[in-house]
């Protein structure tokens, strides 16, 4: 087996993807980021929420927001539903593993919120419960998927934002999300500081 062969091989998969899809994602993208500021400035906050890689991306884009991305700035009200294990061991084990974000987003969530609903199959049944209770309180949703949307692309309202990755690799999907995440920090950054 040629390693180095492998790794320039995903490297150029990886690369190819995101130039490909660039100009698709860059109007949702563009889109979130507005959502997302104009929620913050109306003191609304973000829950962000995804299992697996998913919930290290979750934790991640709140680490980013509460802290800073690239620019300096007072801390942003962003929250993690992935990190507090008591909480979510406590919910899988009263009640059942679908529930971990959405009792979460029903006692925190508040209409002037937004979720950020991350999922590479578009179908985990936690982040598909999440997004019906961020709905039940009238807070907005940006919505991380892959492939084809899967069932967060069905039950998504018209005034939701979805940023779907048209492919059916989960390596690629994240590294799509984490760029995707990082694109929006810099425009959240952007618009609240006024950079051109």
């Amino acid at each position: 087996m040629n390693l180095i062969q492998r790794i320039t091989s995903t490297f150029t998969e990886s690369a190819n993807l995101k130039l490909e899809i660039m100009g698709q994602l860059a109007t949702p993208i563009a889109a979130a980021a507005e959502r997302m500021q104009q929620c913050l400035m109306e003191d609304g906050k973000i829950l962000s929420c995804g299992n697996g890689g998913s919930a290290a991306d979750a934790q991640h884009f709140a680490a980013e927001l509460l802290n800073r991305f690239e620019m300096e700035r007072p801390g942003l009200a962003a929250f993690c539903l992935t990190c507090d294990s008591s909480t979510l061991t406590a919910i899988a084990n009263d009640y059942d593993y679908s529930q971990v974000f959405s009792k979460q987003v029903a006692a925190l969530g508040r209409p002037k919120d937004l979720l950020l609903a991350i999922s590479t199959s578009g179908s985990s049944r936690s982040v598909v419960e999440a997004v019906s209770a961020a709905h039940d309180l009238k807070m907005g949703v940006v919505a991380l998927t892959g492939h084809s949307g899967g069932v967060i692309s069905e039950i998504l309202q018209p005034e939701d934002i979805h940023i779907c990755v048209p492919s059916s690799s989960t390596a690629r999907i994240q590294e799509v999300h984490i760029l995707a995440l990082h694109c929006l920090c810099d425009a959240i950054d952007c618009l609240l500081l006024g950079v051109e």
